[in-house]
């Protein structure tokens, strides 16, 4: 065998080999990492209509209030800013009704039904302020309020806004029947955010208690009015389940006279789906109303003067104030037979109404209670909470 032409042919395999092992040692070109894109979320609402959240990519919240008072003509449109990212998110004013940063550290609310919400959510502390305390029936705001923690700034009508500017809330919740509050407009003056609260407008039972879920991104807890309010979703479903085993379905009346006129809750209204949803017949379920109606006493008796049950006769709380407000009372079976229900026998310690404070966030419990009431082999051991025989 020729050496040369062996050696040769091994120096081939072994440049050969060297030029692989090269190309394999070789840094490969970086390939760019697939991107993804962030979108808005939407908060799930199932039941309100009055508003709705969106986060946005950049960690912005839009808040949209479509329901501010019934018949609103516009939306009101709120970015809540984290406190992080303030420095450095440029938003145009313009397009905000107003901008708020979060988490809340202080607020003022006006309304009773809002109390209930910040303390299921943790945040009863953060409240400074609020328009005629003696309203507020909870115990740990009454708490609160003594220790001078919770200041007592007037009446709705006309708030102290000198006191609410030197309190100098992060943010102030109102509601109002139109866009003409002088007082709200005094407090944006000073550059005091203020958002537009409707949960008052809502017609459903739990699309009221939803508005629990308003609260959540103002304190950056989300997670936790979800929780909260599927609990609450599921006590009222199957409470309601419940009532549809009883085979009875007892007539039932609301409300009572006022300036002549019977004011009855509206078909359609809150207060008629507590009703339906009880298992009860309400009288005046074909009413296509929201809210109440006044009917004249002769048509109200025709129609009820028979009814098994009567919830709500006005701001009366015995048999004796009825009989003497009215003598036409004394002449449905429901007086004549003591089946009459009222909530303003449930009052906080300086006289506020229960029902209108917490009601609206715990419609589970006034199901519970109307079940108790028109049916009670349903729940036999159920206590009350909001509706009382009338004394």
């Amino acid at each position: 065998m020729d050496f040369n032409s062996v050696s040769m042919k091994n120096l081939k395999i072994i440049l050969l080999s060297c030029f692989f092992i090269l190309a394999s040692c070789k840094e490969k070109t970086p390939q760019p990492l697939p991107t993804t894109t962030v979108k808005p979320s939407k908060t799930d609402l199932n039941y309100a209509k009055g508003f709705t959240i969106e986060k946005q990519a950049n960690g912005i919240t839009i808040l949209k209030i479509t329901s501010p008072w019934p018949k609103a003509e516009s939306a009101f449109t709120y970015a809540l800013v984290p406190k992080e990212k303030v420095a450095t998110i440029t938003l145009n004013k313009d397009d905000y009704d107003a901008i708020v940063t979060i988490p809340v550290q202080k607020l003022v609310v006006t309304s009773t039904t809002h109390i209930p919400a910040l303390e299921a959510l943790g945040v009863l502390d953060k409240l400074v302020g609020f328009p005629n305390t003696d309203y507020i029936s909870s115990p740990n705001a009454r708490t609160l309020i003594k220790e001078g923690k919770i200041e007592e700034l007037g009446t709705n009508e006309s708030i102290n806004t000198e006191m609410v500017i030197a309190l100098n809330p992060d943010v102030v919740v109102g509601f109002g029947i139109d866009n003409n509050n002088k007082t709200y407009s005094t407090l944006q003056r000073s550059n005091i955010p203020v958002i537009f609260n409707g949960d008052w407008t809502e017609e459903t039972p739990l699309g009221k208690a939803e508005w629990i879920k308003f609260f959540a991104p103002f304190f950056v807890t989300e997670i936790k009015a979800d929780s909260i309010f599927k609990t609450i979703e599921t006590s009222y479903n199957q409470a309601k389940t419940l009532a549809i085993k009883s085979k009875k379905k007892p007539s039932i009346l609301t409300g009572g006279l006022y300036k002549d006129l019977w004011h009855v809750a509206g078909g359609k209204s809150w207060m008629a789906q507590f009703i339906k949803d009880a298992n009860a017949n309400y009288l005046w379920n074909d009413l296509q109303e929201t809210g109440g109606i006044g009917l004249s006493i002769e048509s109200v008796f025709d129609k009820a003067n028979k009814a098994d049950f009567w919830i709500s006769p006005s701001s009366n709380n015995s048999y004796k104030q009825l009989n003497e407000a009215s003598e036409h009372y004394k002449k449905f079976d429901a007086f004549k037979n003591k089946k009459i229900y009222t909530t303003t026998l449930s009052k906080g310690e300086t006289g506020g109404m229960i029902f209108f404070e917490l009601a609206p966030n715990r419609p589970d419990i006034v199901l519970k209670d109307l079940i108790h009431i028109f049916h009670p082999e349903v729940l036999p051991n159920y206590n009350p909470v909001f509706f009382k025989p009338l004394q």
